[in-house]
């Protein structure tokens, strides 16, 4: 999802909105969401195929969902636990085109009946539903279905549904871990006068005669529920093709009819530049095979797995603004940049759990401060880093409660990536760093993971223990301080840090051209002796421009 942090600097109250995962009180609705049940270990989602007829004057759909899935263990007359949000109602579930089975309903939790199946066999579950679904308000931030006019007043639709769940408007199992192996289809009945589109690519379009067009796409790919979205309106397309690191990527841009010339003017430089650096720091683009998309919606973007919206207005920033307070978010289209970012890490990468989603936001914000540098130079993805703390709040730990589908603190994203900068930096070798986020990209292509699977990884890759570096920024809300003092002559410096956890080990690289320092400070007193040159780097201000830590200068006697 696009910076939340950002939106902190113009409009708080989004941050306050968000329930304390630390402080509130889950209940058993939380625990059927948040949590892999014994109605959902037993099976694994293989795919989705997604029939649904909107009525936009009536607000309401019409739907089935043709959901395959396999065995993992037997199940002798086990319960499946399906999510589907009210107000939509479930009206019959078919097994196997011939079995109609029975089922309760708990809140947003439905129970069916299901007869003894072995391991390993390949069931569907056709699943046909109904009625009102749930309307986003305030689109991305709270989700549903947006019934939507554009600036002529004709019908244009869509859904945003990261966090709410995909559930809000198909049935399905609504829990990161499982993504549908063999991909998924969504087929969409329209008026003849709309355009309807889907993620990956079109697999037919069909004349109804009747005033309605179906149009129905897929993906081949595992792909999250809540990326599996329609985008209904007056669009025109146009299309190219770009030569990328894994061959010939399509790419399909979709706008508002009156919108076309801005965009074939406007998108295709942005996006070129995006997938340039970003095939340069983290690899090939993860779904060749499905193509890439970029939509026009109404409300500002999201990542929606090979069909991003977009929202931006054709402006550079967010919406005309920047984040980082430098400058340098205006000269690139924020939306672009962040949401396909997360083609990387959020739809590649995928977090078993809501509460890790820092491994989504926090390297996806940090891929902004790697396209600057890529684009612009070092110094300025320095300084955009840099500038994007003043969206930190520190108010509750980045990682939640796990099970209970929670998501921690809203600096997930700045300070998410605020630590990987760090880590960066206190390498001192962007070939390795390099070959780490390629590495994330190659190693846990299309699978889901845990926060701790990646930590692990990073500590492996750089051969230096990270653990408490990520314990410090991703479980607690202390800014370490780093105390120093430069001994007088210039040639000892002493530091530590403090206000911190026990073990906090984050090393300091500092350099100036062929000059460079590397201090190994922890939570005890150290002593290094450096050359003149090299002590005079070791100054507060340089500290903090490339670290997030309090740099404080104590009085050499208290040093000890």
């Amino acid at each position: 999802m696009f910076l939340r942090s950002f939106v902190l600097l113009i409009a708080s109250s989004f941050i306050c909105s968000i329930v304390s995962a630390q402080t509130r009180s889950f209940t058993h609705a939380d625990t059927l969401r948040g949590t892999i049940t014994p109605e959902r270990a037993w099976w694994d989602v293989q795919h989705y195929d997604i029939t649904v007829k909107p009525d936009y004057n009536a607000r309401t759909i019409a739907a089935k969902n043709l959901m395959t899935y396999k065995t993992v263990s037997h199940s002798s007359k086990q319960r499946l636990q399906l999510d589907l949000q009210e107000p939509l109602v479930i009206d019959s579930i078919i097994l196997d085109q011939s079995s109609l089975l029975t089922f309760s309903k708990e809140g947003n939790a439905w129970h069916v009946d299901m007869p003894d199946q072995s391991k390993n066999s390949k069931h569907t579950l056709a699943i046909y539903y109904q009625g009102k679904v749930h309307e986003a308000k305030r689109a991305p931030w709270d989700g549903g279905w947006i019934w939507a006019k554009d600036s002529l007043g004709r019908p244009w639709m869509t859904v945003a549904c990261q966090g709410l769940g995909a559930s809000v408007w198909f049935p399905c199992k609504d829990h990161q871990s499982d993504e549908p192996d063999a991909g998924a289809s969504l087929t969409m009945i329209v008026p003849d006068t709309l355009v309807a589109i889907g993620n990956g690519r079109l697999q037919a379009k069909t004349d109804n005669k009747d005033g309605t067009m179906t149009y129905t796409y897929a993906v081949t790919n595992p792909i999250s529920t809540y990326c599996i979205i329609p985008y209904i309106g007056k669009y025109a397309n146009f299309k190219e093709s770009y030569k990328g690191e894994k061959g010939t990527l399509d790419i399909n841009y979709w706008a508002l009819d009156y919108n076309e010339k801005i965009a074939r003017e406007y998108m295709p430089k942005e996006v070129h530049n995006m997938l340039s650096a970003f095939e340069h720091w983290f690899g090939p683009y993860p779904f060749y095979e499905d193509g890439y998309q970029l939509i026009e919606t109404s409300h500002t973007g999201m990542e929606h797995q090979s069909a991003v919206s977009y929202g931006n207005w054709y402006k550079p920033g967010y919406r005309g603004r920047d984040g980082s307070g430098t400058g340098l978010g205006m000269k690139w289209d924020f939306i672009i940049i962040h949401e396909s970012g997360h083609e990387w890490f959020g739809n590649n990468i995928t977090t078993k759990d809501l509460a890790d989603m820092w491994v989504h936001e926090g390297f996806t914000n940090y891929s902004e401060t790697l396209f600057v540098d890529f684009i612009f130079g070092e110094e300025s993805g320095n300084a955009y880093n840099k500038g994007i703390r003043r969206g930190i709040r520190n108010d509750k730990p980045i990682i939640a409660p796990y099970g209970v589908n929670a998501q921690g603190s809203g600096d997930m994203y700045p300070k998410g990536g605020n630590l990987l900068h760090a880590i960066r930096h206190s390498l001192n070798n962007d070939k390795l760093f390099r070959e780490v986020l390629r590495g994330l990209n190659k190693t846990f292509y299309h699978q889901t993971v845990t926060s701790k699977q990646v930590e692990d990884y990073i500590s492996a890759k750089t051969k230096f223990n990270y653990s408490k570096v990520f314990d410090q920024y991703l479980r607690t809300v202390q800014i370490p301080t780093f105390e120093f003092t430069v001994v007088p002559g210039g040639t000892t410096v002493r530091y530590r840090y403090s206000n911190c956890i026990p073990g906090f080990n984050l090393p300091i690289t500092l350099k100036n051209g062929s000059t460079v320092v590397k201090l190994l400070p922890t939570d005890q007193w150290k002593e290094t002796k450096l050359a003149k040159e090299q002590a005079a780097l070791v100054t507060a201000e340089n500290i903090e421009n490339m670290y997030y830590v309090k740099p404080v200068v104590v009085e050499n006697k208290t040093a000890k």
